[in-house]
């Protein structure tokens, strides 16, 4: 992001780094003489990724210490302990620390300090900038989630780091120069009688931003391909006296995408490590998964890349350690290897702890705070294969605010349609008080509401594409709900739809699965140039999910948070009863049987 009015922070951190990286680390003692040739030194980096706004390790809408059935612990504060005990055996070493993205939202702690006192209001420190200025990382990469609050935000939080801050394929739309620092190279001493090591580190972010965050960075920013980008950096950091050459990417190594082929590749860590020579090792994330070591053959040199990536939420810390060589005067890699840290093994660092507190203190009030009373449980334990209560409370929180505002439009005469996905397999609305920490474990991602309009012959094959989560099952075969949806097809890529009748033959190979679509109530079959009009959220407008027919001008587009949406329409209630919403309009079936 550049400021109109002249070159921003980051712009003259850019030239500076295009010119002659500047050293952020002290350099060695010069070489003793006669020093052995044979004499090896060590650098160790650790590295981290999608914290998500996790500091403490709590869980906001359990109002509790986190938990999950292996017994994982999250959060920045206890990443903190695991670093700091590393840099304490490994005292008088080199010890780098990146982080590769996904820091800045996720928990109700980030969304407060975004959305309910924006710290670009206050000018309140970011509790992602406390924590991570506690670390003192060496660079964090931007991840996609950083975008979603809009450019402003991100670029104070960005100046309340102590560290850079690299996306090098994040680019000025109007300029075409790198809108932030694309690389930093490190000049780090290996310890004593030890030449200056010049370590470049590369950062890459999403190119999905420009789907996700459409509304935040179109026309002001695009997203170039990541491989590309690292072909191109690589060898300048090479040529700038780069001896080592280390990348820290915001994207996944399964080589696919979640979108379509309109932009370069989400996952490409595999084809970055394959495709671009000169890189030693590359720290990734986005994915969420826990790849302790792997190594990718780089295919024109046979070099073999190291690839790591540290799960998510501060779960896992990834170590890697280099062992050097000065050969000839010029520093060689002889050995690499990863491992896994766990942060379940350790205890919260109460530096970190202490410089978060009062804010964490202050988001856990807030989603304490009581909305609504409901009628009854209400439970999204089986709303991936079950219409339920809580799922139709969204949809009809969605159609309602969308049906009053285009009253009086043109549109106003066509029926509203809601989609919702089963964002989580565990929130609950407790008979009884419901708070907004209920609602916020209902609706985790800070999505706002659109609308556009559908053809009916749209609508079918927008389901037929959602109706892809669920695997084949033959009539009679055992039914495990537990097991009922493709791995490959995340639980929010799974759209269940309110205002039409239709039935999901998971007997039937996908894309002839929607064997039954009626307008509500009757048996009167969905025309194909029905017309519809459909509350969707603006991921999915956006093209989130690559579903068909859905990216297209809105209708409806008043930039209002969904779940804020839902708070407000608690409160205005004051009573959550299924008998005001729930609608059964949706089953899975074999040949016309339902399956539950």
């Amino acid at each position: 992001m550049t400021s109109p009015s002249g070159p921003s922070r980051r712009q003259v951190l850019v030239a500076a780094a295009a010119a002659a990286t500047a050293p952020l680390i002290a350099a060695a003692p010069a070489q003793a003489a006669g020093a052995a040739r044979s004499r090896t030194w060590d650098l160790t980096l650790l590295g981290t990724s999608d914290t998500h706004g996790n500091v403490y390790n709590w869980d906001y809408y359990r109002d509790a210490e986190y938990d999950d059935s292996k017994h994982n612990d999250i959060g920045v504060a206890k990443l903190a302990t695991l670093i700091n005990q590393i840099r304490a055996e490994r005292r008088g070493k080199a010890t780098l620390v990146l982080d590769a993205g996904d820091t800045i939202q996720g928990t109700p702690l980030a969304t407060y300090y975004a959305k309910q006192e924006p710290i670009t209001a206050t000018g309140e420190k970011h509790p992602m900038a406390r924590a991570m200025n506690v670390i003192d990382y060496d660079a964090v990469t931007l991840g996609n989630h950083e975008f979603n609050y809009g450019l402003p935000l991100l670029d104070l939080w960005i100046r309340q780091l102590g560290f850079p801050a690299l996306a090098a394929n994040a680019i000025n739309a109007k300029t075409g120069k790198p809108a932030f620092l694309p690389y930093v190279i490190k000049k780090v001493s290996l310890g004593f009688a030890a030449p200056t090591l010049r370590v470049g580190i590369l950062g890459l972010t999403n190119p999905g931003v420009a789907i996700w965050d459409k509304g935040n960075v179109e026309g002001r920013l695009r997203f170039d391909d990541m491989v590309a980008t690292a072909a191109k950096w690589v060898p300048i950091m090479r040529a700038r006296g780069a001896d080592i050459v280390l990348i820290s990417a915001h994207g996944g190594d399964s080589g696919t995408s979640s979108y379509g082929p309109e932009l370069p590749n989400e996952n490409p860590v595999t084809l970055i490590a394959q495709q671009v020579p000169g890189i030693d090792a590359i720290l990734f994330g986005h994915a969420h998964n826990e790849v302790v070591e792997r190594f990718v053959t780089n295919e024109r040199t046979g070099a073999q890349v190291l690839l790591s990536e540290p799960s998510k939420w501060g779960q896992r810390l990834t170590r890697m350690d280099f062992t050097l060589a000065r050969e000839h005067g010029r520093w060689t890699i002889t050995k690499k290897a990863a491992s896994m840290l766990n942060t379940n093994t350790v205890v919260e660092d109460p530096k970190v702890l202490a410089a978060v507190r009062a804010q964490h203190q202050k988001t856990v009030a807030y989603v304490n705070q009581i909305v609504a009373q409901a009628t009854e449980e209400m439970s999204t334990v089986e709303s991936r294969y079950k219409d339920t209560p809580i799922l139709d409370f969204i949809n009809h929180v969605q159609a309602e605010v969308v049906t009053t505002a285009l009253a009086g439009t043109q549109y106003a005469d066509l029926p509203v349609l809601s989609q919702a996905s089963p964002f989580s397999r565990t929130a609950v609305f407790p008979a009884g008080d419901v708070k907004i920490r209920d609602v916020a474990g209902l609706y985790v991602f800070d999505n706002t509401l659109e609308a556009v309009v559908l053809s009916g012959a749209e609508v079918r094959a927008y389901l037929e594409y959602s109706a892809k989560y669920f695997r084949t099952l033959a009539p009679g075969a055992p039914v495990d709900p537990e097991q009922i949806s493709d791995p490959s097809v995340p639980d929010y890529n799974y759209d269940a739809i309110s205002g039409l009748d239709y039935d999901i033959d998971i007997s039937k190979p996908v894309g002839q699965r929607i064997t039954r679509l009626v307008l509500p109530g009757t048996d009167t079959p969905v025309a194909d140039n029905a017309q519809f009009v459909v509350a969707v959220n603006n991921y999915r407008r956006s093209g989130g999910g690559n579903f068909p027919g859905i990216v297209k001008t809105q209708v409806y587009n008043e930039q209002q948070e969904i779940r804020q949406l839902l708070i407000d329409w608690a409160q205005a209630k004051g009573t959550i009863n299924p008998a005001d919403f729930f609608q059964p309009n949706w089953r899975l079936v074999r040949e016309g049987v339902p399956v539950f």
